[in-house]
């Protein structure tokens, strides 16, 4: 990358400046993700740079576009698990991530290539798997966390359910399942608010490559539709499986 060029210079300068703003921005609101904000970047970095060889590689076979959102789903589900992990340890805690995120995807990626509505090519599947499986990913995380948090904060109401002749699954509903829905705002934000306040990447990239705007604007709608689907999906999944697990004493539960 040459070093003229306005990319160069913002790797350069303006890239480790950002990471500044946001460790100081971190560090003084107390949200202590400082440490997180440097790692993530770092790992950006690498794993980008990684991703840029082997990309071209697997765009060459569409058996080889499909392994990659394999371990993308692979990723997606450790990266989840992880963070559910941090909020209350649940046996089997993986595999209900695992089955969030790869029913939502699997679901939305049959219906959007096998008739056809996008193209059936490496040069699609592959950028259309990381944008949906990165969107359930976020929502199983988000939704995750949010129900064990709530949880454990209203122990005393799910006990108040059992009492009264609840099962288990239903009085968890009961406490948490408002909450869940929560994660499912940044997918309905981004999709009533798309050309107003953001432009999203698959509308640019496909303007910038030369599709007409009305191309771009029709795929760009099949990316929001199908990553409010697929989320959809995910939280549904990952609440009834939640309901279903052996929860932890809601006074272990960090909130």
């Amino acid at each position: 990358m040459s070093l003229d060029t306005g990319l160069g210079l913002a790797a350069v300068v303006v890239l480790p400046l950002l990471i500044v703003i946001g460790v100081a921005a971190s560090r003084y609101s107390g949200t202590r993700h400082d440490k997180g904000i440097v790692t993530a970047a770092l790992r950006a970095v690498v794993q980008l740079a990684a991703v840029g060889a082997v990309v071209g590689v697997a765009l060459q076979h569409t058996l080889g576009a499909i392994a990659f959102v394999l371990v993308m789903f692979v990723v997606a589900t450790f990266t989840s698990t992880r963070r559910l992990h941090q909020t209350a340890v649940i046996p089997q805690q993986w595999m209900y991530c695992g089955t969030a995120i790869g029913l939502g995807a699997l679901v939305v990626l049959l219906l959007l290539i096998a008739p056809g509505v996008v193209p059936r090519n490496p040069a699609t599947i592959l950028p259309m798997g990381g944008i949906i499986i990165g969107g359930t990913m976020t929502a199983t995380t988000l939704a995750g966390r949010r129900m064990l948090s709530e949880y454990g904060t209203r122990f005393g109401e799910f006990e108040a359910g059992l009492s009264i002749g609840l099962l288990p699954p239903d009085a968890f509903k009961l406490v948490v399942g408002p909450v869940a829905g929560d994660a499912l705002l940044p997918a309905l934000d981004q999709t009533r608010t798309v050309g107003l306040v953001s432009l999203p990447g698959a509308f640019v990239g496909m303007v910038l490559g030369g599709a007409s705007p009305t191309q771009a604007a029709a795929l760009q709608l099949v990316v929001l539709l199908g990553l409010i689907a697929s989320e959809s999906i995910a939280i549904l999944t990952i609440t009834e499986l939640l309901a279903r697990a052996r929860l932890p004493d809601g006074r272990t539960v960090s909130s």
